[in-house]
């Protein structure tokens, strides 16, 4: 398996919106191996497609203390929202560091395939709700700080691109 380099916010490959994945084939289950891997190692316990710049629509999960428990949805879509919200405090991968509240639904009933190809559905609430949210909205070009203030925002995006042009210059 292979590590894959996640993309930092900025980055405007983050808005791109991915694509239905046409079949769930050795070449998806690769992706799928190598994203685990990514996530685990980086720590984190959900990743999409999107923040390692691969466009389709692939998450995967694992909220377990002992990182055993894998999750993959493969075109995922929430198929339904409760009216109750429920604030989190959520962090992102590709937003280093940088944790805020961020406001959803409580409950989330989902849709998707899993590694075989064959459909299920998911209702879920607590962290997995939260997980399977800010994962989806990564698929559909949204980084969790897009909840945030403008100001949250933009003084986030000045952090990110000052320590990466740091990184750069060490280099």
């Amino acid at each position: 398996m292979a590590l894959l380099n996640v993309l930092c916010y900025p980055d405007p490959r983050l808005h791109k919106v991915a694509k239905p994945v046409a079949q769930v084939d050795a070449r998806i289950k690769k992706i799928v191996a190598d994203m685990a891997d990514t996530m685990y190692e980086a720590p984190g316990v959900g990743l999409a497609a999107t923040q390692v710049d691969i466009h389709e629509r692939i998450v995967v999960i694992d909220i377990s203390e002992e990182q055993n428990e894998l999750r993959v949805f493969i075109n995922p879509e929430i198929i339904w929202v409760s009216s109750e919200k429920k604030s989190w405090r959520e962090g992102c991968l590709s937003v280093p560091e940088f944790y805020d509240e961020v406001e959803r639904p409580a409950q989330v009933r989902v849709k998707a395939l899993d590694l075989d190809g064959k459909e299920f559905e998911i209702e879920t609430d607590g962290l997995l709700a939260v997980c399977l949210q800010h994962e989806l909205d990564h698929l559909q070009g949204k980084v969790f700080v897009e909840y945030l203030s403008i100001l949250k925002r933009t003084r986030i995006s000045h952090k990110l691109k000052k320590r990466t042009k740091e990184l750069l210059d060490e280099r």
